[in-house]
């Protein structure tokens, strides 16, 4: 009899401990997060950072968008761009770029966009936007203004 009460309050805890166990997140930045954060970067090895950041406000103004800030030290520049559909629904998109140095004179570009206050994930916003990204640094680099 004690046997078969020993069994069943082994039973009965291994149960209630395995309703407890939950899934471990995944804050390493596998899965779509890389994914998103690789959609979202291109690396340059023509231009320095503050060539690249002329750049980049150039690119942002011919996409139509309004320079909010720019920070040479954190190498952060935002635009923001509103879409009127019509009286009552406007859209704003909202578009952070982060230039920064690299190793032998290279660079990394991380473009995050906004729209209103749901994150972009198409990836044509990014595809389009570093497409003309590459072309102003082309321009840059040839000294053409």
């Amino acid at each position: 009899m004690m046997r078969r009460s020993l069994q069943c309050l082994a039973l009965c805890a291994s149960v209630a401990l395995a309703g407890c166990a939950t899934a471990t997140p995944d804050v390493t930045g596998s899965g779509s997060q890389l994914q998103t954060r690789q959609l979202q970067t291109r690396d340059y090895d023509t231009l320095d950072k503050e060539k690249t950041m002329r750049s980049v406000v150039a690119t942002l103004q011919d996409l139509g968008f309004t320079i909010d800030t720019a920070d040479p030290t954190l190498g952060t520049i935002t635009g923001s761009r509103v879409y009127y559909e019509s009286d009552y629904k406007n859209f704003t998109m909202r578009m952070t770029v982060t230039v920064r140095e690299m190793e032998g004179k290279r660079v990394a570009v991380r473009a995050n966009a906004r729209l209103n206050d749901k994150a972009v994930a198409d990836p044509l916003t990014y595809q389009d936007f570093f497409a003309a990204l590459d072309k102003a640094m082309f321009l840059t680099l040839q000294q053409v203004d």
